[in-house]
């Protein structure tokens, strides 16, 4: 009820809605493919054939941008998964076991956290090759450490409170006791910081491309359509080759804020009327 009433939470998810299905209906909201090219209508401003105009190839740029939106918000939505999949088990281990254990996951989150992260996710990706399951990877698996901070503060509170004492009265097996107690108990921030994650996500994956290092073309992405636009005359003549693009990464990143945001206020309990 409480998430209901934000008039900005709904519209985030009326944006991320409408950007969710320009992505999987994208062959059915345009008449082109999303590499078909017409070299005698090349860098053609917006029509009435081609709302947002046409590329250097004769591509037209509305359809690369309903079929880049699949590729960004993929990246967002499996990156941001793996992210939770691994610093969920690996604070909820740390957290609960503590000692040894929290030290040494502890410090290789450390180690993580303290490296610059574009420039070894450029590394990275230079190392296995620019592909999207690479990006989706590389981001997975540097992004973890923060939540895995989040999930083991919470599970330090929690294992100290009366229904664990009860689970281990009860002889509950270690691992029910961090995947059937303790973890569910912290689904509220893992769902607020996988949403924040995802617009995370989208802008890592989209500055790799700028970069020349994410998904090559001619496979569409929002950053790789304003890498291929970033010269100065394109910037002051050739608008609907990068405004749009920019828009499209604007736009989804400001609606998963809005949503996270939202989720923050509507799960934390000291806001309950």
């Amino acid at each position: 009820r409480r998430l209901r009433k934000n008039k900005l939470a709904m519209l985030g998810f009326a944006i991320l809605f409408l950007l969710i299905l320009g992505a999987i209906f994208a062959p059915y909201l345009t008449p082109y493919e999303w590499n078909e090219t017409n070299v005698l209508n090349t860098n053609a401003p917006p029509d009435s054939e081609h709302l947002l105009g046409t590329d250097n190839m004769g591509r037209d740029t509305l359809t690369r941008i309903l079929y880049a939106g699949r590729i960004s918000l993929t990246v967002g939505l499996v990156s941001t998964s793996l992210i939770i999949l691994i610093g969920t088990i690996s604070g909820g281990v740390a957290g609960y076991y503590g000692g040894t254990v929290d030290n040494i996951i502890m410090r290789i989150a450390d180690v993580f956290m303290s490296m610059p992260f574009l420039p070894l996710a450029i590394t990275m990706v230079a190392i296995f090759g620019a592909h999207m399951f690479n990006i989706m990877l590389v981001i997975g698996i540097l992004g973890w450490p923060s939540l895995a901070r989040l999930v083991r503060g919470e599970i330090l509170s929690l294992k100290e409170q009366e229904f664990m004492e009860a689970a281990r009265a009860l002889g509950i097996k270690d691992r029910n006791q961090i995947f059937r107690h303790l973890l569910p108990n912290t689904m509220a921030p893992i769902i607020v910081a996988g949403t924040l994650g995802i617009a995370t996500a989208i802008i890592l994956e989209a500055a790799l491309s700028f970069l020349g290092m994410g998904v090559n073309p001619p496979t569409p992405t929002w950053g790789n359509m304003l890498r291929a636009a970033q010269s100065m005359y394109v910037l002051q003549n050739r608008w609907w080759l990068w405004i749009p693009p920019g828009i499209s990464i604007f736009i989804a990143v400001m609606s998963l804020n809005l949503v996270g945001d939202a989720l923050r206020d509507a799960l934390d309990p000291r806001l309950k009327e």
